[in-house]
């Protein structure tokens, strides 16, 4: 594998300088209240909130997952990086919602929707989330990243990623954050497109990637049959998937929320839609031509999930390596970043607050970073744990957001459209989900020392796509029922956070808050979508 070069060098460090810069900027404006913070005092513009969207989405599990899945040939993983219509949905329909509430959080607009107890659960529930999911991911992807790279100790790598990111996450808060995730998802598709090119003009373009590949290897869509794909579960579960993330976790939401406005936030997601669109070709098709050039002998990797890093050094330019590098350290901070914001925020607002509503703002604002450290301390213990789940990165992930999302997914879903679900419903599903989530992850784990033949192992082996939809399903039914069979919620209560309860003056105001432009650019994301879905098919 090559190494660096002088002018590599040169351009990892002009990115830092000026990242460092822009950094340093942000941290010395004002930040004296949790919204300025938390939110960046509200007052984020549509380019900002979508630019930032996709930079907390596109980390460096992606980089590495995404371009591990195209080369270990789990092409159908590629459905998840199609929810761009699922981004444009959080303007849509739930971001309305959101704003008009005034919330700072999920869990806030939960207890604000129901009663305070479903606001504690999913204030623990996204805890735990983060810590299996977005820390300890985030955190490993960057080990492999640098470690590859730079040829040091993964470890080393994994605390470097650590170190350099909390800097500025917790002196500068969310303001910190989004202004450098606008420059950084620059830096990322710049270099990753770059990457695209070359790769494919090495392997002789499309038509010879396509060639040096087994026929249908690029097929998304397997049959109903697959024991590992089978595509209606695939559907079912990416969608409800994706509708926790993006719609309803706060990772993701918490970007809208900082908008000025509903206008500006829609249109930010409207963006980051578009923007979203983008990883199909900047990261796992890299993948698919690592494995191309693989199988013709002019590339070797032991691991799917170090394909990226091998396309990488063997096959960009002095200059433009250390761009790409430099988009890789970019999703890196931007998704540790978001993470270390938003754990915050939950654990500042959701508990801490909660617990000593008299705490003075300074105060809070020092409590939300001591929680920030414990979060990545708790991530990064879980590695070890998480690495015996799945083989390739991308595919773990999936594969435990898949128990965490059902229950949230279908609590807020019946909360908005449907204004008979009481808190006893919500809570009865929400504790339910973390119970049932817990089993199948342990038993997942532990499924060697299980007997094949009794329902344990039935239960921790079935096909985590299968199980998400049947769980989704469960999910949905006990809401449903066990709100039918408790009191109603008063309408004072739940007056404008259902679809049901909107008042003459919000739905008008609705009206006004987007033009035909809007409609617009949102079906053209919806045509995009479809055509990748087609072109997909073999």
């Amino acid at each position: 594998m090559k190494g660096f070069e002088t002018l590599d060098w040169a351009v990892i460090g002009l990115y830092f300088a000026i990242l460092l810069g822009l950094a340093i900027w942000v941290i010395t404006r004002r930040q004296n209240t949790t919204e300025d913070y938390f939110l960046a005092g509200r007052n984020i513009g549509w380019f900002i909130v979508g630019a930032s969207i996709f930079a907390s989405n596109i980390g460096s599990e992606h980089i590495v997952g995404l371009a591990g899945a195209g080369a270990g040939g789990k092409i159908p993983m590629l459905i998840y990086e199609l929810h761009a219509w699922l981004v444009i949905t959080l303007g849509w329909v739930f971001l309305p919602f959101y704003i008009r509430s005034g919330v700072f959080t999920m869990p806030e607009f939960l207890e604000r929707r129901f009663n305070a107890q479903t606001r504690w659960v999913l204030s623990i529930f996204s805890l735990l989330a983060y810590v299996l999911t977005k820390v300890s991911v985030t955190v490993y992807a960057g080990g492999i990243v640098i470690s590859s790279i730079l040829g040091i100790d993964f470890w080393f790598g994994a605390l470097i990623t650590v170190v350099l990111t909390g800097f500025y996450t917790v002196l500068g808060g969310m303001r910190a954050v989004v202004y450098t995730e606008a420059m950084q998802t620059v830096v990322l598709v710049l270099g990753a497109a770059t990457l695209t090119f070359i790769g494919l003009n090495a392997v002789g373009g499309w038509g010879g990637l396509r060639e040096s590949l087994e026929p249908g290897y690029l097929n998304m869509w397997r049959p109903a049959t697959d024991p590992d794909f089978p595509w209606p579960s695939l559907v079912i579960t990416s969608t409800i998937v994706g509708i926790w993330y993006w719609c309803t976790d706060q990772y993701i939401v918490q970007r809208a929320l900082a908008a000025r406005n509903i206008t500006q936030g829609r249109r930010g997601t409207i963006f980051g839609g578009l923007l979203k669109l983008l990883p199909v070709f900047l990261f796992l098709i890299p993948g698919v031509i690592a494995l191309a050039l693989k199988n013709k002998g002019q590339l070797s990797w032991d691991s799917p999930d170090q394909a990226f890093a091998a396309l990488l050094m063997n096959k960009m330019p002095a200059g433009l390596k250390g761009l790409v590098v430099a988009g890789l350290m970019a999703a890196l901070m931007s998704s540790l970043a978001s993470v270390f914001n938003s754990c915050s925020t939950l654990f500042t607002v959701d508990i801490y607050k909660k617990l000593f509503p008299a705490t003075p703002e300074t105060k809070l604002l020092r409590v939300g970073r001591y929680a920030t450290s414990t979060v990545v301390i708790l991530g990064i213990a879980w590695i070890p744990i998480m690495q015996n789940i799945s083989g390739v990165l991308y595919e773990y992930l999936q594969s435990v957001q898949a128990y965490i999302a059902p229950p949230i997914a279908a609590v807020f879903l019946l909360g908005i459209f449907f204004k008979r679900i009481n808190s006893k419903g919500a809570m009865a599903t929400l504790v339910a989900g973390l119970i049932i989530a817990a089993i199948r992850l342990i038993l997942e784990l532990n499924r060697d020392s299980l007997d094949p033949s009794g329902i344990l192992f039935q239960f921790g082996d079935m096909n985590f796509l299968t199980f998400a939809a049947w769980f989704f399903l469960f999910c949905v039914l006990l809401t449903i029922v066990v709100s039918l069979l408790t009191p109603a919620p008063s309408l004072e209560q739940i007056q404008g956070l259902t679809f049901g309860t909107l008042s003459p003056e919000q739905k008008s105001a609705n009206r006004l808050s987007y033009t035909v432009w809007d409609i617009v650019f949102s079906l053209i994301v919806l045509a995009i979508v479809v055509g990748v879905m087609l072109s997909f098919r073999g």
